[in-house]
């Protein structure tokens, strides 16, 4: 299911890096975080919904990847991003 429109825009809000930005990887990290939590509580009651599930991984993979190139194009934004989100204790 995808985001409120309102939940999305205050996630874009917090994370964006200029006014108009609505697709650099600090967005987009947290945009996908948003969407994996919300599918972690989904499959809490849903445990047998595997297409979901599929989705979620793809999800998880494409978070990884971008958390690994912010962390190679930035290092300071990428421990902001990882503080702000609360991952990767």
């Amino acid at each position: 299911m995808p985001l409120a429109r309102e939940s999305k825009a205050s996630t874009i809000e917090r994370f964006r890096v200029h006014t108009k930005d609505t697709g650099s990887p600090e967005v987009q990290i947290a945009l996908l975080s948003e969407r994996i939590s919300y599918l972690n509580d989904h499959f809490r009651t849903h445990r047998k919904d595997h297409a979901s599930r599929r989705g979620l991984l793809n999800m998880v993979g494409r978070r990884k990847r971008l958390l690994e190139y912010l962390r190679r194009r930035d290092p300071e934004a990428y421990k902001q991003v990882i503080e702000k989100l609360g991952i990767r204790k």
